[in-house]
């Protein structure tokens, strides 16, 4: 079976912030086919997918979230500029001049600009020009009316990047692709899963942006044995940043989450993951990510404490529009998320020691 890079593509474009993952949500219940018939959407919004497994077995939850940093209108003045709250966290080195997509009331969301409410470079002075713009310095023109965008435009509406998704043939880039890259891996995997050694139960998890929060509520209640969250990772192999900060690097395998600041991943775990990795000949590296977290932090919390761990996909340019995954890392994903769930005891602490 060949890997879908055009749901990929719908699933990097789609819009989504925290809270308004509905587009989100009704392209992956379409991508599920059958299976969607075997699920279901929560209060907070997760849609959660019983994909099955034997009877008694361990219950593994795996974890990929929905939204994207985004923002929401916080104000709309008298020449119909707009200004934004963001959800989620942005450098704002890189909104200089990007297109969004601001998604109104009515009919189709309107193009704007996004830029920081300053001087030109032919008139600021020497001093202004050193200056970082804070996020509140940023307006969005929709190049219409006042009176139009008053009409059309409300404090809480959402406010995307806007930016097509390119296949590059090694690689993708694009925008979202923390985490619709992780809600992909989970996809093919679930297309993929014949006999499951495990009960497996997939969460396509809202509002992790701001908080793990869907992770937080959809653990709790599934009260899994096992949790994996599938999410992005830095892939800082660039230049301008020496070898020992890079995290992981792009090409070189998926992701092994031995840590971040939300989760250190259980130790069995991670030596499963990579004793099946080697075996089966799936391109792996290992990961410590001094800052950052994933669903797997908050699933590891849930009620008494869950083994968790976090499989990653090696990511350049994180939380940009310009987002770089390699398709040998994602595959590698699909690939050991598979056959962690289809071994016979690869979900219990002991198979670390076989």
């Amino acid at each position: 079976m060949d890997h879908d890079y055009a749901l990929l593509q719908r699933l990097s474009e789609a819009p989504g912030i925290p809270g308004r993952e509905d587009a989100v949500r009704d392209l992956i219940r379409r991508a599920l086919g059958p299976l969607a018939q075997r699920s279901r959407v929560d209060a907070l919004g997760n849609l959660i997918v019983d994909a099955g497994g034997p009877e008694g077995a361990p219950l593994v939850m795996i974890s990929a979230h929905m939204d994207e940093i985004g923002f929401v209108v916080r104000h709309v003045d008298d020449r119909g500029f707009l200004r934004l709250h963001n959800l989620g966290g942005f450098d704002t080195r890189n909104l200089f001049a990007r297109l969004v997509l601001v998604h109104g009331r009515h009919g189709s969301p309107r193009v704007g600009v996004l830029n920081p409410g300053v001087m030109p470079v032919h008139i600021a002075s020497a001093e202004d020009k050193k200056k970082v713009p804070e996020l509140s310095d940023f307006v969005v023109d929709l190049g219409l009316a006042a009176e139009t965008v008053k009409a059309e435009v409300r404090v809480g509406d959402m406010v995307t990047l806007h930016q097509p998704f390119v296949d590059l043939g090694d690689a993708v880039v694009g925008k979202a692709l923390d985490d619709r890259s992780g809600c992909w891996v989970l996809l093919e995997t679930l297309a993929r899963l014949e006999s499951p050694a495990v009960r497996v139960v997939g969460v396509f998890s809202v509002q992790e942006e701001v908080g793990l929060r869907g992770a937080i509520t959809s653990s709790f209640a599934l009260e899994p044995d096992v949790g994996i969250a599938l999410d992005t990772t830095l892939a800082v192999d660039t230049p301008g940043t020496p070898e020992h900060l890079r995290v992981t690097s792009l090409g070189a395998g998926v992701g092994i989450k031995v840590s971040d600041s939300s989760m250190v991943s259980h130790g069995w775990l991670v030596d499963a993951m990579a004793a099946l990795a080697t075996e089966h000949g799936i391109p792996h590296q290992f990961e410590v990510l001094p800052r950052g977290g994933t669903d797997g932090g908050a699933i590891q919390r849930s009620r008494g404490g869950v083994a968790s761990i976090t499989l990653s996909n090696p990511s350049r340019y994180v939380h940009t529009v310009t987002e770089m995954l390699a398709k040998r890392d994602l595959e590698a994903a699909v690939a050991l998320l598979k056959r962690f769930l289809s071994t016979p005891g690869a979900a219990l602490p002991a198979a670390a020691d076989a």
